[in-house]
Parts: structure tokens; sequence; C-alpha cells
């Protein structure tokens, strides 16, 4: 099947002295963007201190960069910031192409992925609590009267005809989550009961822990994907311990830099599984050349959905995809801060046992030292 893909400018706003964040930023949308099956042709950016209130880039420089992009043959232009209320609508008209900004590509990976009735209520809700804003954008557009059944009266216009719609459907979509968030919340307490620890995979997306808990509960119907945000819904499957122990190991939605804050929101029901494990075990990919600053951005999720306190294990993944010098030198800084860390391969299968370990010997301290040598779980 020929895949046919669309073509995109990118642009946005690099601040003096913000190089690096700006290159970072922007790789990271043509990562996104390729996961869309869209393919970037050109880069622009206006340097400015602060943002224009009305067209964020400034009148004239929107114009410039829309002209270059239809001639290059671009259906799309980007923004790698957060546009505002009002700014998309009005760089829309100014490009004379339509613009999606960082939110909304990462909207739009995750409506993507979404197959199960929770993942397509979580990001409808995310996708409403972005557009609410956006509405004031569209001014005369939806500035029309109506009048009729169902109205609050003649003077009514499309607007707020259309504010009220999405806001029903906000409250609607969050009685049906507050449900699944009861229901979760029951079974971690029957959990409790029966003293069964739960350890919760957290980590950047596409850092492989899919696999890697195919590899730890032996299941062979959970095949990782390599691209971002493959998982949206909890995977959780029993592991056993190396001295028989049994735990329940979930596999959640990847965090990324800049997570809008309305996705945070919306996935509150997933995420909470997070905050309520025994043990966090953050899986990094160590082949990441910006894998201190990918741990920063794991580190701040967990302290935004109230899980900074939950004790913490790493799992230094794909060993086999970096030079051993590097390996070394993650884990010596990592246990230099006191982390407990494992390199591993969970593609290859290297590791596993020595994780198996450490999970036990945290989650169950009272029984190291017994049994000897561990044998593979």
């Amino acid at each position: 099947m020929i895949i046919h893909r669309r073509q995109a400018a990118v642009f946005g706003l690099q601040k003096p002295g913000d190089d690096d964040s700006w290159h970072l930023a922007v790789e990271e949308l043509r990562l996104l963007l390729d996961n869309l099956d869209i393919d970037v042709l050109d880069v622009f950016s206006q340097r400015r201190v602060r943002p224009d209130a009305t067209t964020f880039i400034g009148s004239g420089k929107a114009e410039e960069i829309g002209l270059a992009a239809l001639e290059m043959g671009a259906t799309l232009l980007v923004c790698v910031d957060d546009l505002g209320p009002g700014q998309r609508v009005e760089l829309q008209k100014l490009m004379k192409l339509e613009v999606w900004d960082w939110p909304l590509v990462i909207m739009k990976i995750f409506d993507s992925r979404a197959h199960t009735a929770e993942a397509k209520l979580q990001v409808e809700l995310a996708r409403a609590r972005y557009e609410l804003p956006q509405l004031r954008g569209f001014g005369a557009q939806m500035s029309r009267t109506g009048g009729g059944i169902g109205t609050r009266g003649p003077g009514e216009t499309e607007f707020e005809k259309h504010r009220r719609k999405l806001e029903r459907r906000v409250k609607e979509i969050q009685r049906k989550l507050d449900e699944v968030r009861k229901r979760r919340e029951s079974q971690r307490k029957r959990r409790r009961r029966v003293g069964l620890f739960t350890v919760a995979l957290v980590g950047y997306t596409n850092s492989g822990k899919t696999t890697l808990l195919q590899r730890l509960s032996h299941d062979a119907g959970l095949v990782g994907q390599d691209r971002l945000f493959a998982t949206l819904d909890p995977s959780v499957r029993r592991v056993r311990l190396p001295l028989g122990e049994t735990v329940l190991v979930s596999d959640t939605v990847g965090f990324i830099r800049r997570l809008p804050p309305g996705l945070v929101a919306a996935f509150r029901a997933t995420l909470e599984e997070v905050a309520g494990a025994d043990l966090l075990l953050v899986v990094l990919d160590v082949s990441d050349e910006r894998l201190n600053d990918t741990l920063e951005t794991v580190e701040s999720t967990l302290e935004a959905i109230e899980a900074a306190s939950v004790p913490v294990v790493i799992a230094l993944n794909k060993v086999d995809k970096a030079e051993a010098s590097s390996v070394e030198r993650h884990l010596m800084r990592l246990r230099g801060r006191g982390d407990q860390v494992v390199p591993l391969s969970a593609k290859e299968g290297w590791g596993q046992d020595e994780l198996l370990r450490l999970l036990e010997r945290v989650l169950f301290p009272e029984r190291e030292g017994e049994g000897g040598t561990c044998s593979e779980a």
C-alpha cells in the first residue's frame, strides 16, 4: 500500500541565546510529524524577544513564510511553539495555509493511537479543552445570531452555541472518566489487601517499555513498536520474581518534552496507575544523545502527576545500540546520584535477570539472602 505523505513547513520563535533548545524542539517536532506521515520541507525562524500578541511571529513574517511555503508545495504549516487563542486563526488568514501548533500535533498522534473506548475519551477530552479557548479566535465567523429550540434566545451567537456544546461534552467525558478512575482505585485497593505489589513502567516515549514488559512477562502477545506513543492504555501483566513472588507490572503512556498540560489532565485516570504504584521502573534509552535531558523530562512529569515520591529503579535500555564507554559513563553518573540502575537490552534479552533480582531486593528486602543463586524467572 502506498502511503501519500503530506508536505509541511515548520516555523517558530527563536529567542536570543536559545539556539540549543530551539534546535532540539525542531528535531522533536520533525520526529512527531514523521509519525503522522508528514515530511518537513523547510524550517523558518523569527528572532524575537517575545511573541506578537495577535500573530505570534508578526504579520509581515507570517505572510513571508506563508508565501515561501506555498511556493515549495507545502500544504501545512506547523508552529514549534504553543499558539494562543486566536493566533492560529489569524496565522491561517495571513499564511493562506492550514496551521497547527505543538499541542495539536501531539493530540493528533494520540488520536491516531487511541483504539479503546477509554483512550478515545481521554483524547476527545484533551481536544475539547484545547478548542474551547481557541473559539475566541474565530470572531466574526461565529458571531452570527440564531434562534430556535435549544438556544437561549434570538441573540445567541454561533460561538456561544458551540462553546456550550463543547462544555457539555467535557462534563460528560469527565463523568465517564471519573467512573474509570473509581474502578481503577477499587482494583488498587484489592491488590493492596492481598499484598500484591505493583510496578509501573515509565519513561520517554519509544524507550522500549512495551518490549521490556514482554520480556519480563513472557507474553508473546505484547509487541513493542518503533513509534511514538504506541501505548495509550495501561497494559498490566504478572511478572514472577526469582524467589517465586509475583508482582503486577503496568506499561503506561510515554512522556515527551513539553507534554501539553491538557493531555496530562485528560489522561489522569491512566497516569494515576503511576502515582498509585509501589515502585516505578524508569526505562531510559542509553543510546539517546540527550539522555540527561530526557531523564529531567521524566522526573518533571512525575512531579506533575504527583508521583515523585514513589521509589524508583532505572533500566538503562538499548545497551546493544550504545558504546560501552557511554553506558559506563551514564551508569557511574546515575549511581553517583544514588540511583539503583541496571543496564540491559529488552530487544536482545540482556540484563533482565539482574533487573528482576533488583526489583525483588527493593520490594521484598526481608527476603534478601534467601535461595542462594537466583534462577531465571
